[in-house]
């Protein structure tokens, strides 16, 4: 009863998707609450995950140039406030130390919400010649923004990210890297992490606080709401411009260098459990999980089962395949449970009678479906059924959203479909803000994205009824 118990206490989706997603958190050990609200322990479990989206990151970051360091977690109020739209934006949710050792500070120092300020700083120290350009960099670090209202992982106090700030001789090179990071994401959200992606831009009124364009990928949850999962700003020479970053060009003339930023989140987690989660627990796509396969064994007091689990063990590892005996003394039962709580993508039972057919169990954990396989070949096969389920959770998922984007062409037809139907809505907009937040006000819903694949499915703005100028994905967001 033990391992039914497990599965009884996660409340289920369509029951309360909101308690859910937070049982599925706690029951899968993936985090805790800290003694500050909104500042979360990662437990090995949710930490592992992060691990391996930073290791695949950073790899097809490095693939494109880019160079990690690290900048100071404290700006000093005088740097932040030299790009006026860029304080603005952030002053609500900013973090002051006013006091160092027992002394009272002369100078108030921001605890970092994001470091545009400080990579403006290093550029400028740095950037002297059109010699130096580009200067491609990254760094992984935490940052602090003083949230009202958390989550885990989707909206926390502090949270853990990588920002990549990039400068460039011409405007056409820093538009350049900015699709090219936001491309990078949407691959690896869908290759790696098998969700599918919306790639798009921003409006004036939703892009980042002193950018020129931010372009995002959104992603929708199983409940129907938007997550922005992604975005990549083109910053043009607005911040270059207020922290004097100027190179000398070949023609030994000043000019101001081109600016981008980008950056993904411990948000991704959240994606994860939302988009692939079940009501056993979370579902983890094989290419992201830190354990790929869990050898369960049956009766494994009996000295040949525990030596067929390392044999298996050992060849799936030499193989590549992240693997994990569970020789704790509980139940199978129990094991299987909190197997698939933790979204382990594969099981593989070996018991005395699986010994004497010279076989294995091997169960998925997406769809529970069982198959067997030779002890002599059962790497080929694991591997094999790992890249199955990886992209059948990603048609999964495709299909899901696709099944959930709805077109409206006038304003009650819009409003229906956000009242009742969970989620995205395909409509034309005028480009007026103002239609932008009677539809916030009226309906919850905002502006994700002007899709880059654009289609005129009316001449009409839904709001308004003035001309349309663009197709834009609205939805409720997280």
């Amino acid at each position: 009863m033990a391992d039914k118990k497990l599965v009884e206490e996660i409340t289920s989706r369509d029951e309360d998707f909101t308690q859910w997603y937070t049982d599925v958190v706690r029951k899968a050990e993936l985090m805790e609450y800290s003694s500050i609200k909104g500042f979360m322990i990662y437990k090995p479990n949710g930490y592992a995950i992060w691990e391996n989206i930073q290791k695949k990151l950073d790899g097809m970051f490095k693939e494109t140039g880019v160079e990690n360091v690290y900048l100071p977690v404290l700006i000093p109020e005088s740097l932040l406030e030299k790009e006026k739209d860029h304080v603005k934006g952030f002053a609500p949710e900013v973090a002051w130390v006013t006091q160092g050792g027992g002394n009272q500070l002369t100078e108030r120092l921001c605890v970092r919400p994001t470091s545009e300020t400080l990579f403006c700083e290093l550029f400028r120290n740095n950037c002297h010649t059109y010699r130096d350009l580009p200067m491609v960099y990254n760094q992984w670090c935490s940052v602090v923004r003083w949230e009202k209202t958390t989550r885990p992982f989707l909206r926390s106090s502090e949270f853990l990210w990588q920002e990549g700030h990039t400068i460039h001789a011409t405007a056409e090179e820093a538009k350049e890297r900015t699709l090219q990071m936001l491309n990078i994401y949407a691959d690896f959200c869908e290759k790696e992490l098998a969700i599918p992606v919306i790639k798009g831009q921003k409006t004036d009124k939703e892009k980042f606080a002193g950018a020129e364009a931010t372009y995002t990928i959104e992603t929708m949850m199983h409940d129907g709401k938007s997550l922005q999962s992604g975005t990549s700003h083109n910053f043009g020479d607005g911040f270059a411009k207020a922290y004097g970053v100027q190179y000398t060009g070949a023609d030994n003339k000043l000019h101001s260098v081109y600016q981008t930023s980008w950056g993904v989140s411990t948000r991704l987690i959240g994606a994860l459990i939302m988009v692939h989660g079940d009501d056993s627990g979370l579902v983890l796509p094989p290419h992201i999980a830190p354990v790929q396969v869990m050898i369960i064994p049956i009766l494994q007091k009996k000295p040949e089962v525990m030596e067929a689990c390392m044999k298996v063990k050992e060849a799936l590892r030499a193989a590549g395949i992240s693997v994990k005996v569970d020789d704790s003394d509980k139940r199978p039962g129990f094991k299987y449970a909190e197997e698939e709580m933790r979204g382990i993508p594969l099981r593989i039972e070996i018991g005395p009678k699986d010994i004497e057919k010279g076989q294995c169990v091997l169960v998925r954990r997406d769809n529970r479906e069982k198959s067997f396989a030779a002890l002599d070949e059962v790497a080929v096969k694991a591997a094999e059924v790992l890249e199955q389920e990886q992209q059948d959770m990603f048609e999964r998922a495709k299909a899901f959203r696709d099944s959930h984007i709805y077109d409206a062409h006038d304003y009650d037809e819009f409003k229906d479909i956000i009242n009742n139907k969970p989620g995205m809505v395909r409509a034309m907009w005028c480009g007026d803000q103002a239609c932008e937040e009677r539809i916030k006000e009226d309906t919850t819903a905002t502006s994700r994205c002007m899709p880059f694949e654009q289609e005129n499915i009316s001449d009409r703005c839904v709001c308004c009824g003035k001309p349309a100028k663009k197709l834009v994905i609205w939805g409720k967001a997280y």
